[in-house]
């Protein structure tokens, strides 16, 4: 049992896995109608805001602060307004936070106190509700709060009325992780009554745990494996390609595990899927493993993330529209240097996947050889999802480096070939 042991020793774990009482406890009481909607939304915040001094202690602040921030902008400004300045006072913010990161780790070399990189992650999923927040009341799916706050307001009517924005900015059960969850649904959510089946409920608890202890599982099995055998450093060749593939391995088993107990903890709540349609989880293993395209990945990994960054950059960028979301998810992510390189190779991997696939449906006609072709691209797809993973989590230039400089540097390296030539051949027939 010492994989298990470990995995709820990492801090995020540990207080979801905290948490999860208080969230059957709030869903029961949901359940049973035993308290208004304004109680269910304090009930909420107040644990968002115990849940965030236990796991961040004083670097709380850097969440409590901006959401406070985002409130007041959201009941002080219209519509058109809204978004535009939500969105740039909270990138704002969290670009200063992650500006310190770069400080404290890269000039002074020191590593930074768990309960900032837990704030920092936090953060990040903040300034996802907030800008979500901010679209929808800019687009009139949610009423704007200021109009219903007129000048002869009390303070008691006034923070009545921001309270489930705050609520939804720091409710307990996504403070650290899940799934984005839109105001609407939060709302519906909260302010419904209705009983769920309770043996439902349990059964897909039950399964996920299953799912966590197996893929914790392949995790241990798999990082003996890795520390057994040669690193980046010293391998040669294709030797490089099994150490790229397994530490990949290792990251994607972490990402699957704490997905399924983010969403947990969620289904726990009653923001799960059982409340109705609009549930996005965040990881697909299946498609994740067995697609052989880069751009469906992409839109499969971290699902409810990369719809949001479809809708607030995507569809609102009139030239190179995915070169601009992957680079602002740089940007969101924290801007180190793995990270820049990771996310702008991954974009250019996607235009070429769109190209190469769209040559290949053209070209390859036979059952036999579509099949060689699909298993060609899955291996290939692996491999380049796997460099990007490594560049991104490494994060410092000198990981990057090492990569760079690693056999492995062939595989992005052909698709931009095949990226060329296409767009070349494209130009003639024009």
């Amino acid at each position: 049992m010492d994989w298990l042991w470990i995995f709820f020793l990492h801090p995020v774990s540990f207080y979801q896995g905290a948490a999860f009482p208080f969230a059957l406890l709030f869903n029961h009481l949901r359940i049973v109608d035993s308290f208004s909607p304004r109680a269910r939304y304090l009930f909420l915040l107040v644990g968002g805001g115990v849940l965030a001094l236990a796991a961040m202690g004083p670097y709380a602040l850097l969440v409590f602060i901006p959401a406070l921030c985002a409130v007041a902008l959201v009941c002080s400004l219209g519509p058109r307004e809204v978004h535009r300045l939500t969105f740039g006072s909270q990138m704002g913010w969290q670009t200063l936070c992650h500006l310190g990161l770069h400080y404290t780790e890269y000039y002074l070399q020191e590593p930074p106190p768990v309960g900032f990189y837990v704030a920092l992650s936090s953060l990040m999923l903040l300034t996802q509700r907030v800008t979500s927040l901010s679209l929808d009341i800019r687009d009139g799916k949610v009423e704007a709060a200021w109009g219903g706050m007129g000048n002869r307001s009390s303070l008691s009517e006034c923070l009545s009325k921001a309270l489930p924005y705050f609520s939804y900015l720091l409710f307990f059960p996504a403070l650290l992780g899940g799934p984005l969850c839109s105001f609407q649904r939060f709302q519906a959510c909260v302010e419904r009554s209705s009983p769920l089946q309770p043996g439902l409920s349990l059964r897909a608890l039950t399964w996920k745990g299953l799912q966590i202890v197996g893929l914790e599982w392949l995790k241990v099995a798999l990082r003996r494996v890795v520390s057994a055998g040669a690193g980046l450093d010293d391998c040669q060749q294709l030797e490089c390609v099994y150490v790229m593939w397994s530490t990949a391995g290792l990251f994607k088993l972490t990402y699957y595990s704490h997905w399924i107990l983010d969403d947990s903890l969620l289904h726990a709540a009653g923001f799960g899927s059982e409340a109705g349609e609009g549930y996005i989880p965040d990881g697909d293993i299946w498609t994740l493993e067995t697609t052989h395209r880069i751009s469906l990945f992409a839109r499969q990994w971290n699902r409810s993330t990369a719809r949001w960054l479809r809708r607030l950059i995507f569809q609102n960028s009139r030239r190179w529209p995915v070169l601009q979301t992957f680079a602002f998810s740089a940007w969101w992510h924290g801007l180190h240097p793995g990270q820049v390189f990771g996310f702008l190779c991954w974009s250019v991997m996607v235009e070429a996947d769109y190209l190469i696939h769209a040559f290949a449906n053209v070209w390859i006609n036979s059952w036999s050889l579509r099949l060689l072709y699909r298993a060609l691209t899955w291996v290939h797809t692996q491999l380049i999802i796997a460099y990007i993973m490594l560049a991104v989590e490494g994060r410092s230039l000198a990981s990057l480096s090492r990569l760079c400089c690693s056999f492995n540097s062939i595989f992005p390296g052909v698709y931009c070939v095949l990226l060329l030539l296409l767009v070349k051949s494209k130009q003639k027939r024009n």
